[in-house]
Order: C-alpha cells, then structure tokens, then sequence
C-alpha cells in the first residue's frame, strides 16, 4: 500500500514552510485569484478546482478538516474543528492530509493550529 497515494505524475514540491499565516491571511486566499488547504496551508492555486466556480471551491481560504474527515463539501462542514470526528473519519482527515502533502507545496502553518499530526 505505499503507492496509495502517490500522484500519477510525479510532482516536484519544494520543502514545507512553516511560517505562520494569519487566519484573515488564509481567508483572502479564498480561489477567487487562484490560490491555496488541517492547519498545514497547501497551495493548490494550480488546480482550477479550488478556483471560483470550481468544485472545491468552497475550501480555499479555509481550515477544511472537518469537512475533509467527513468527505463533505457542505459550507456548514468546513471548519476546523475536528476533535469528535469518529476514528473512520479521522482516518480519513489524516489520508487527506497525506494526499495533499504528496502533490501541493506546504506554504505555511494556521497560525494556533494545533492539529498539525
């Protein structure tokens, strides 16, 4: 299983930042320009899913956990509280984590995240 998530084209990512993004930081980067996702913040600002109008939209400029853990893309799942996910769902949240870290470059950390596993 150690291929599970790898991408179908290898992706050349740089070395995870962790300098800190403001949360008002994080919600101007809400895809309407194009830009980035368990308090590590992703820039997916290359995939037009995350763009206006696109698919997932609705995570960009946000702490997504919830909503990921629950494989939700309902606005009222995308918060960052994640502590009473049940273990199937935190299991997901944590293969979605690992998913985004093999094909988007970290760009920085929530600042007051806590959720950093």
């Amino acid at each position: 299983m150690a291929g599970k998530f790898e991408p179908k084209v290898p992706v050349n990512l740089d070395p995870p930042k962790d300098d800190p993004i403001s949360l008002e930081e994080l919600a101007r980067a809400d895809g309407t320009e194009g830009q980035k996702a368990y308090g590590k913040v992703y820039d997916v600002s290359a995939n037009k899913a995350y763009r206006e109008g696109g698919s997932y939209h609705v995570f960009a400029g946000k702490d997504a956990s919830r909503a990921l853990g629950k494989t939700s893309t309902k606005p009222e799942d995308v918060r960052p509280e994640w502590q009473d996910l049940d273990n199937k769902e935190k299991q997901t949240l944590d293969d979605w984590n690992t998913f985004f870290s093999k094909r988007y470059n970290v760009v920085g950390i929530v600042q007051g995240a806590k959720n950093l596993e």
